[in-house]
C-alpha cells in the first residue's frame, strides 16, 4: 500500500454504508482523516454503527441532512449509487467540494499493476476471466475487486508493488475517479444504460471513458471493435488501442475467424471449446485474452481457463438439468441487449421468464429473437403488458402471466417438454419486486430447487 499523507488532518464525509463505504471510512481513519459517516437508512445490524464509532468515526443515520454541507468537509466519498441530484450531494457540487467514490480511494493507495474493466454488459465475466488467466501465470498475487462485490480499497490495502489487481468499475464509480490510471483498461461494449442517472447517452459514455482518461500511449485500451461507434469512442483515448472482435473486423488484437479464437494472426483455440455459452461470452473471452496476452500469459493457461470456467452467478449461469430440461439464471440481464445475446446462446427451444421494472421503453427489438428462440414466455412485473405485446407480435404460441420470477418457475415447468431450456433473462431491472438482480436470481434458483428437489450444480 502506498504511504498516503494527503488525508492527514482532513475532514471527510463518507456517504453510504455499503461494504465499500464502511471500508473507506475505516481506511480514512488509518490515513489520518477525521471521518463522519452518513447513511439515509438505519443499518439493520447495529454492530456496523458500533464498529464505526469504536474507530472514532461520527455516525449519522436515517437521512442525508443538507446541513452537513455547512460543516467544512474537505472531501466527500460517495456511494456510487447516490445520484448527484441528491440534495446534499448537489450542495457539495455547488460548493465545489471534491467528491470521489471508494474506487478512487483504492487507486490512491494501490501501487501495483492495475487492470480495469468497464462496459454496459459483460464486465463481471470479463473481470473474472482476466483475473483467472493472469493468476494462472503469475508468481505474485492477482486479485479482483470493485463492482464485482469486493471493496477495491480493502483489497488494495493488502497488496504490494509486484501484485496485480483486476477491477470491475461501473459508470457510477468512474464518475468519482478523477485520477485513476490503469495500465490496461477494457471497455466491453457501450449501450444506452442508466440514462435515468446520467440523463444523456453522451454523459454515460463520458463516465465510461474516465477509465482511460489518464492513460498515455504507454498504456493499453482494449476495446470492442464490432460497432463503428465503439471504434470512434476508442479513438478519444490517448492509450494504445488493442481491438477485440467477434465479427472479425480487426486482426490487430483478439478476434474470432472461421470458428477459431485468434491473437494477432495466431490461432489459440476453437470458439466452440469455450465452456461459457453464447456470443457475448466469446466477446468476454476475447477481451480477457487481449489483456492476458499483453501481460505475457501463455496460450495453454488461456485455454485452461476458458475450457473449465463455468460462469459467474446470475450471468447466464447454468443452474441444473432436470428431466432433460436445462435451467439457466440470467438475472443480471437487466436490459434488452443482454437478453438478446442470452437468447442467441441456445439452440434448444426456450421458455423465457421476463419482466420487471418499467423504465418507459417497449420491447419490439426482442421480436426477432422471440421468433427464432422462444416457444413460451412467462411475463411478470411492472412491464409485463409491454413484454406481452412483444411476445404477441412474435407469435409466441404460449404467453402466460405470473406474479414474479419465483411463481413463474412452476408455470414454466408445466408448459415445458424434454429438451427445453427454462431461462430467467428478464431484460429489466428488478427493483419493482426485488432489492437487486442478485436477490431475484437467488430466489429463482431456490424456486428451481424446490420444484426439482435438487441443489444447483
Amino acid at each position: 500500500m502506498k504511504k498516503i499523507s494527503k488525508y492527514q488532518g482532513k475532514k471527510v464525509l463518507v456517504m453510504g454504508f455499503g461494504i465499500s463505504g464502511i471500508n473507506a471510512a475505516h481506511l480514512l481513519v488509518k490515513l489520518g482523516a477525521t471521518v463522519t459517516a452518513n447513511d439515509m437508512k438505519n443499518p439493520k445490524d447495529p454492530q456496523v454503527v458500533a464498529d464505526l464509532e469504536a474507530d472514532g468515526i461520527k455516525v449519522i443515520t436515517g437521512s442525508n441532512p443538507v446541513s452537513l454541507a455547512n460543516e467544512g468537509f474537505d472531501l466527500v466519498v460517495k456511494n456510487p449509487g447516490i445520484p448527484y441530484d441528491n440534495p446534499l450531494v448537489a450542495k457539495f457540487v455547488a460548493q465545489k467540494t471534491p467528491i470521489i467514490t471508494e474506487a478512487e480511494l483504492g487507486w490512491e493507495i494501490f501501487d501495483g499493476h492495475l487492470v480495469s474493466v468497464t462496459g454496459s454488459n459483460g464486465k463481471t465475466t470479463t473481470t473474472t476471466l482476466t483475473q483467472l488467466m493472469l493468476a494462472k501465470s503469475s508468481s505474485h498475487n492477482v486479485k479482483y475487486a470493485g463492482n464485482i462485490g469486493v471493496s477495491f480499497s480493502k483489497v488494495a490495502e493488502g497488496m504490494g508493488p509486484d501484485d496485480t489487481l483486476v477491477t470491475e468499475l461501473s459508470s457510477f464509480q468512474l464518475l468519482g475517479c478523477p485520477t485513476i490510471h490503469p495500465h490496461i483498461a477494457i471497455i466491453t461494449n457501450i449501450f444506452s444504460n442508466h440514462l435515468d442517472y446520467h440523463k444523456t447517452r453522451e454523459n454515460y459514455i463520458n463516465a465510461k471513458l474516465n477509465i482511460t482518461r489518464n492513460q498515455t500511449k504507454d498504456d493499453f485500451l482494449i476495446m470492442n471493435w464490432d460497432r463503428d461507434e465503439w471504434q470512434e469512442i476508442a479513438r478519444r483515448s490517448q492509450a494504445t488501442i488493442v481491438p477485440f472482435s467477434r465479427l472479425n473486423k480487426s486482426h490487430d488484437g483478439a478476434y474470432e475467424e472461421d470458428g477459431m479464437i485468434c491473437w494477432r494472426g495466431e490461432q489459440i483455440m476453437k470458439a466452440s471449446d469455450i465452456r461459457l455459452i453464447g456470443p457475448q461470452n466469446v466477446e468476454n473471452a476475447l477481451a480477457a485474452i487481449a489483456a492476458a496476452k499483453l501481460s505475457g500469459v501463455s496460450n495453454d493457461d488461456i485455454i485452461s481457463v476458458l475450457t473449465t470456467f463455468g460462469g459467474v452467478r446470475h450471468r447466464l449461469q447454468y443452474v441444473m438439468e432436470y428431466k432433460d430440461r436445462l435451467f439457466y439464471n440470467d438475472s443480471k440481464s437487466t436490459d434488452i441487449e443482454a437478453t438478446e445475446v442470452a437468447l442467441q446462446g441456445f439452440d434448444r427451444p426456450v421458455i423465457l421468464l421476463a419482466g420487471g421494472l418499467d423504465r418507459g421503453y417497449t420491447f419490439e427489438r426482442l421480436v426477432p429473437y422471440f421468433k427464432k428462440h422462444v416457444k413460451a414466455i412467462i411475463v411478470f412485473g411492472q412491464c409485463k403488458d409491454k413484454m406481452k405485446d412483444a411476445a404477441e407480435q412474435a407469435g409466441i404460441p404460449t404467453i402466460l402471466e405470473s406474479e414474479n420470477a419465483i411463481t413463474a418457475v412452476p408455470a414454466a415447468w408445466k408448459v415445458s417438454e424434454p429438451g427445453d431450456v427454462i431461462l430467467l433473462s428478464p431484460a429489466n431491472a428488478s427493483w419493482d419486486q426485488f432489492p437487486s438482480f442478485e436477490v431475484r436470481g437467488d430466489r429463482f434458483i431456490e424456486a428451481v430447487e424446490k420444484l426439482t428437489n435438487q441443489k444447483e450444480k
